[in-house]
């Protein structure tokens, strides 16, 4: 796993170049609403997309990761099936159901039966390399999305100037994110991760807290501030020191909501000792988002290495597959 993350700064490259080569056929649809659909390693990149797109597009964004689409797809939806095997289920149904409403589909797929399903309707679609694990492949798939929907003339390229920044300040400045990571990972070793981040970058936490899942073997979970402050926050009553508790503050943060994440780490350092900070390098979302999706990727491979337990294996998901193929 690790050398699939080594390779992230590369693969947002390249995503570029597929992302550009791509040729869509042109709607004279007006697009009035986007529905972006996936789970798992594909769905993510739909989350994290979505926080870049708040104050970019003017037409709303809803992200699904369930078998259900909203009822409020119709032939004015730009209907986004993001599936990496081109096999997930729900994914799949999803878009049998956008078919029926008549939606505009485009689909992001290495292979499977989604890339079929566009050859053989005539879906405009974006395919990308096969032979990674699903959320190995966040930097080719992640990217797409946001050339989907420009393609659409719902945002402008300027995504793209920032992507391409992020991916050589991340290549320029490995060891250090490595040193980092590390860091990290001797932090959470042997203790319950719990991630806070402000609301527009939740994506990274649900992305992190699914690579602790799927790579390091480990439950852990998130929230989001200020939401956390109206719920979560009276929760911590019980002195705890096998929970790891980690801050992540970007530059994009409301003033707000880093004076709230201040408090909150003087209630809580009440209820553990093992809290600290991690500080997103960028000034712009993408950096910011690119930077700790990297940083946490190789944190969630270097835990396994402490665990000394395979990083790739996911052999219980394989099963739940096998077990719901039966029905």
């Amino acid at each position: 796993m690790k050398h699939f993350v080594e390779e992230y700064p590369l693969q947002i490259k390249k995503a570029i170049e597929i992302g550009n080569s791509a040729v869509f056929t042109q709607t004279e649809k007006k697009i009035n609403n986007v529905v972006i659909a996936g789970l798992g390693g594909s769905g993510i990149g739909g989350t994290i997309a979505a926080g870049y797109l708040y104050n970019k597009i003017k037409v709303p964004v809803v992200v699904v990761k369930d078998y259900h689409i909203p009822e409020f797809v119709n032939e004015k939806t730009l209907f986004i099936a993001s599936s990496y095997s081109g096999n997930t289920e729900e994914t799949l149904e999803a878009l049998a159901q956008a078919k029926k409403k008549k939606a505009e589909i485009v689909c992001i797929t290495s292979g499977g039966k989604l890339l079929k399903k566009a050859r053989e309707k005539g879906f405009n679609h974006i395919a990308i390399p096969k032979d990674y694990p699903p959320r190995a492949a966040f930097g080719y798939s992640f990217p797409q999305v946001l050339y989907v929907i420009h393609k659409y003339g719902l945002i402008s390229k300027k995504f793209e100037k920032q992507l391409l920044e992020s991916a050589e300040y991340l290549e320029k400045n490995t060891q250090e994110i490595k040193k980092n990571a590390m860091e990290l990972a001797n932090f959470l070793f042997e203790k319950i991760p719990v991630l806070y981040i402000a609301s527009r970058f939740e994506g990274v936490a649900v992305r992190f807290r699914q690579q602790l899942n799927e790579n390091s073997k480990m439950l852990a979970w998130h929230h989001a501030i200020p939401e956390m402050n109206h719920n979560e926050l009276v929760g911590w009553r019980k002195k705890n020191n096998e929970l790891a508790v980690v801050f992540f503050h970007t530059p994009e943060d409301y003033f707000r909501v880093t004076k709230r994440m201040e408090i909150n780490k003087k209630i809580i350092s009440e209820y553990t000792s093992n809290i600290t900070d991690i500080y997103a390098k960028g000034d712009n979302y993408l950096a910011c988002a690119n930077y700790l999706v990297h940083l946490t990727d190789y944190t969630s491979v270097f835990l396994a290495e402490l665990k000394n337990i395979d990083a790739v294996e996911v052999d219980v998901i394989t099963y739940l597959k096998s077990e719901l193929s039966k029905i």
